[in-house]
């Protein structure tokens, strides 16, 4: 009996990898997450059973009890079954969990890893997490932990001069703002970013000071990314300046003419 746990990635389908693809192909049975894109499940032979089993913040398929002991039950069913999450299994996904739950009922496991959105998100709304001279580290946080807080390595990398990206963090957007204006840090730059590589993709980007009305009067909601550093601030000004090299071209077009 074989587990295979699939990272789907962050969202777009076509950052699954090419392992991936290939695994979904021989399935038997997927227990899929809410947040991975419906076409990967076309991959899947036309006869294989495709369960929901999705968990987002506020709304629950399964519980993960019932998660595990549904891969049991599929692996001695049908001899394997496909686990596809969003993301990245190991980062956030709980996915060490479920192989250690296999393991004790005598299943085997087969990790094969995603593209995570911690990084994926931000890379494709143009935020590089670490840049020369701007930011030389980063940090990954989830945005609520078991007992439901506000995980307390924020405070930790709050002082620190690296980027944080906070997952499931837009339901704490209040307490994250209110810890960085605790330390002098109004002026920080902030992105916000839903349905990160997805067509319908929306980004809001301000200072600590503003998020807040920025994030409502823009309506951002779940699933989202929270980018806090000051490489949040350089797409903006990437802009700034090829519109400034543009207009710098056509002035001197201008008068060459």
């Amino acid at each position: 009996m074989k587990l295979t746990l699939i990272g789907a990635g962050p969202g777009d389908p076509d950052l699954i990898t090419l392992k991936g693809i290939k695994a979904l192909q021989k399935a038997e049975v997927v227990l899929y997450d809410s947040l991975v894109h419906p076409s990967l499940l076309d991959y899947c032979p036309a006869n294989s059973e495709k369960i929901l089993v999705g968990k987002r913040f506020g709304k629950t398929s399964c519980g993960q009890d019932e998660i595990n002991e549904l891969i049991v039950e599929k692996a001695h069913q049908y001899g394997n079954v496909v686990r596809l999450k969003g993301g990245d299994s190991f980062i956030f996904g709980r996915g060490y969990e479920e192989i250690i739950f296999a393991a004790e009922h005598g299943i085997e496991s087969e990790v094969i890893p995603g593209i995570s959105s911690s990084y994926a998100v931000p890379a494709m709304a143009g935020i590089p997490l670490t840049s020369r001279g701007v930011s030389e580290s980063f940090w990954v946080i989830t945005g609520t932990t078991r007992e439901h807080n506000l995980s307390k390595d924020l405070y930790l990398a709050a002082q620190s001069t690296a980027t944080v990206v906070i997952l499931m963090g837009l339901h704490k957007l209040e307490e994250i703002v209110s810890m960085y204006s605790g330390l002098n840090k109004l002026d920080m730059p902030i992105t916000i970013i839903q349905n990160g590589t997805l067509e319908d993709q929306k980004l809001v980007t301000g200072k600590i000071s503003n998020i807040i009305p920025l994030s409502k009067v823009s309506e951002m909601g779940s699933p989202a990314i929270i980018v806090i550093g000051k490489v949040a601030a350089l797409p903006d000004l990437t802009h700034q300046r090829i519109r400034a090299m543009m207009q710098k071209g056509n002035t001197l077009a201008g008068s060459a003419d």
